[in-house]
């Protein structure tokens, strides 16, 4: 494959294209998104994009073609994978702790797209080389549910599902603090940290991209501790983690974004799991739900809370 194909699906509309895709993609200027679109790089609707300032439409479907300085495409790798559920045009995983979804810096070997290349028969390609039949993603040490993509059909109505928001993803986390309100919904736009370019971080409006959590608190652990559901109504980059520190609450055991001293040790990574995916199937529209439990350290770790603090916890 020569080029990295990524796409978009417009929630509004009323954009130009450039603008569009320069909000959508982190690593290019306006000036490599002109090129591209002059290049033919670009369609929309199923149609080469002509010009910069066409406008996109609420809904449209935006394809843009990334050409690959080296094909370095993903191989597969034997790496022990809990598949959840198959069939011949999707699959639906439960990540690991430690593993990254796909390939980046530092990590091009032992990922979730390694793993499925071996395990599965088939992912599509929408994705490009190095993310064949990645829909969307959770971060390489939260662990939960993934669904990937077997074949383009059903890479483009999984995207735009989530795009319109009919693909459900929920969330538990163990908070830092006591959350006051039992449950809210969390707006703000997140952008690339100014100064430490691995993080993301809230920024004023219009200077990211729109974010959008709602959470409800399922248990407090005295003042030290909250455990919350989190449902996505937009998947930025590390979108839980970020909203949770800007609540003044952060993720418990997370590296990143918690606090410096933190009263609970967890040694690998932040108590952030992805529990619940609720989509309809591609090719049926049959409702399709799913739930992975948490993992063993989370599960430890609570049954400690509840303990101390003589509460119970129904998730």
């Amino acid at each position: 494959m020569s080029a990295d194909k990524r796409l978009y699906i417009a929630e509004e509309g009323g954009k130009r294209l450039d603008l569009f895709l320069s909000e959508q993609t982190e690593e290019f200027t306006r000036s490599r998104i002109k090129k591209l679109i002059e290049d033919g790089r670009v369609q929309v609707g199923g149609t080469v994009a002509k010009k910069c300032g066409d406008i996109v439409k609420a809904g449209q479907e935006v394809v843009l073609e990334v050409p690959l300085p080296v094909a370095m495409d993903a191989h597969p790798e034997n790496i022990p994978l809990d598949v959840i559920y198959q069939d011949a045009d999707l699959a639906v995983v439960n990540k690991a702790k430690g593993m990254a979804v796909h390939a980046g810096s530092g990590n091009e070997e032992g990922t979730l797209v390694n793993a499925l290349l071996y395990a599965l028969d088939s992912l599509s390609g929408i994705g490009g080389v190095l993310r064949p039949g990645i829909v969307h993603r959770i971060d390489k040490d939260t662990t939960g549910l993934l669904v990937v993509a077997k074949n383009d059909a059903a890479h483009l109505s999984l995207a735009k599902q989530i795009a319109e928001k009919t693909c459900h993803r929920i969330y538990y986390a163990l908070l830092e603090g006591n959350v006051k309100e039992d449950s809210g919904r969390i707006v703000t736009d997140i952008a690339r940290h100014k100064t430490e370019r691995k993080q993301m971080a809230v920024v004023r409006d219009g200077e990211g991209k729109i974010a959008v959590t709602d959470y409800e608190v399922v248990c407090r652990f005295g003042g030290d501790f909250t455990l919350c559901r989190f449902i996505l109504q937009t998947g930025r980059t590390h979108q839980i983690r970020v909203h949770a520190k800007h609540m003044g609450h952060p993720v418990v055991g997370d590296p990143v974004y918690g606090f410096k001293k933190q009263k609970l040790s967890v040694e690998d990574g932040q108590l952030l799991h992805a529990h619940t995916l609720i989509f309809a199937h591609p090719r049926t529209g049959e409702e399709m739900t799913f739930h992975a439990p948490l993992p063993k350290t989370f599960e430890e770790i609570l049954s400690k809370l509840t303990k101390k603090y003589a509460v119970e916890v129904e998730i």
